[in-house]
C-alpha cells in the first residue's frame, strides 16, 4: 500500500499558474449545500465570493439550518445579490438524502439552467481568489467532462491532527489519478470540496435525481458520467483548496460512520474491522510475533510516506505527531461499527437529521 501510494502521489497533476489576463470560459454556476455550518460557512464563502473568474455565480442551498447559518448568509446575500442567492429549504421529500436534494434544488434554478458548467462545493471549504483560473489553465491543456480537485486540510488540536492530514493521501491509494481519465480504467474520482462538472454531460446522467440516496454522491455522480464515456480527471487543488474537515473526536467517529455507510457489501464490516486493526496495529504485534524490525519499519515508514504525500498536496511541513498513525484504526473501526448498525437499522444520519433508507 505504501509503494502504491507513493507512486501515485508522484503522478497527481498540479494546478498551473492563473493566466495574467482574467478571462472566462463559459458561465459557472457554483452549487453550495448548508445544513448547519454556522462554524465555517463565512470565511468559505467570503472565499468564493472574492474570485476573479468573471462569470461566476453562487447558489446556496440553507438546508434546513437550525443554527446560525441562516444569519451569516443573509447579509452577504443582500450585499452581493449579481453574485449571490440563497435558498432556503425547510423539507425533504421522502426518498431523498438532505445534501443530494439540497443540490437538486440547486441546479434546477435558472442561474445554474444558464451555466456551462456546474461546481459542487462543500459548505466548509476555502479557495484562494485564482483558484477557478487556474482550474480552467489547467482544463485548457487537459479537458475534461469532470474533475474533481484533493484538498489540503486543516487540522487543529492533538486528535484531528493525527488522523485527518493522512486520510487525504489515503485516497491516492484507492484512486491511482493517472488513471481516472483513462476509459479502459475503472478508477473515478468524485469530491465533495470541488467537483466542476459540464452542465451538458450533468443532464446526460440524470443528475442527483439519478441517485437520490446515494450517501458517497461526489464519487458516485463521477463514476456514472465516466462509465457513460465521458472524461474524469483528478488533480490537486491544495492548497489553494482548503477545509477543516472535522472537528474533534466524536465528529471523526461520526464522519467515518457517514462515509462507510455507503459500502456496497456493508454486511462484511464485522469481518473487515478486525483486519483493518491488524493492519492498523502492526507496529504493536508483530514484534511479538517474532518481527520487531519489520514492525518497526511500517511504524517509521508509514508517516514519512503518507507524510510526504500530504506535503506535496498541502504545502505544509511534516507534523511529528504523525507517529501516533496507529490510532487512526480505532477511530475508523469505530466509525464502521456504528455505521454497520445504522445499516441493519436501515437508517442515515448527519448533521442531525434521520433518513430511512429503502431496501
Amino acid at each position: 500500500m505504501l509503494c502504491v501510494l507513493l507512486r501515485n502521489s508522484s503522478k497527481l497533476d498540479h494546478l498551473p499558474a492563473a493566466p495574467q489576463t482574467p478571462s472566462s470560459h463559459g458561465p459557472v454556476c457554483l452549487c453550495m449545500p448548508a445544513r448547519n455550518e454556522a462554524d465555517e460557512i463565512g470565511t468559505a464563502l467570503d472565499s468564493w465570493l472574492a474570485q476573479d473568474y468573471p462569470d461566476l455565480f453562487i447558489l446556496v442551498v440553507d438546508d434546513g439550518s437550525t443554527d446560525g447559518t441562516a444569519g451569516i448568509l443573509e447579509p452577504r446575500a443582500n450585499k452581493c445579490p449579481d453574485r449571490l442567492r440563497v435558498l432556503r429549504n425547510d423539507s425533504l421529500p421522502a426518498g431523498w438524502l438532505g445534501k443530494n436534494h439540497a443540490l437538486h434544488l440547486a441546479v434546477q434554478q435558472p442561474e445554474a439552467m444558464k451555466a456551462q458548467w456546474l461546481l459542487f462545493v462543500d459548505a466548509d471549504v476555502h479557495a484562494t481568489h485564482d483558484l477557478l483560473r487556474r482550474v480552467f489553465a489547467y482544463l485548457e491543456d487537459r479537458p475534461a467532462d469532470i474533475l474533481a480537485l484533493l484538498f489540503a486540510v486543516d487540522a487543529v488540536g492533538l486528535v484531528e491532527r493525527v488522523a485527518v492530514p493522512l486520510a487525504v493521501p489515503g485516497f491516492l491509494i484507492l484512486v491511482p489519478p493517472h488513471q481516472v481519465p483513462n476509459p479502459r480504467h475503472p478508477a473515478f474520482a468524485g469530491i465533495g470540496a470541488f467537483t466542476l462538472v459540464k452542465r451538458s454531460v450533468y443532464d446526460a446522467v440524470g443528475g442527483h435525481a439519478s441517485a437520490p440516496l446515494e450517501v458517497v454522491d461526489d464519487m458516485m455522480l463521477a463514476h456514472r458520467i465516466k462509465r457513460a464515456g465521458y472524461v474524469n480527471r483528478l488533480a490537486c487543488g491544495g492548497p489553494m483548496l482548503h477545509l477543516r474537515m472535522y472537528r474533534g473526536l466524536m465528529d471523526l467517529i461520526r464522519g467515518m460512520r457517514k462515509n462507510t455507510a455507503a459500502l456496497p457489501a456493508w454486511w462484511l464490516i464485522p469481518v473487515l474491522v478486525p483486519l483493518l486493526l491488524a493492519c492498523y496495529l502492526t507496529p504493536l504485534w508483530l514484534p511479538f510475533a517474532g518481527h520487531p524490525i519489520l514492525g518497526f519499519l511500517i511504524w517509521i515508514l508509514t508517516p514519512a510516506i503518507a507524510g510526504d504525500s500530504s506535503q506535496r498536496i498541502t504545502g505544509k511541513p511534516m507534523d511529528w505527531i504523525w507517529i501516533f498513525w496507529p490510532i487512526n484504526g480505532l477511530i475508523l473501526g469505530a466509525g464502521m461499527f456504528w455505521a454497520f448498525w445504522d445499516r441493519v437499522r436501515g437508517v442515515n444520519t448527519w448533521r442531525g437529521r434521520k433518513v430511512w433508507l429503502s431496501g
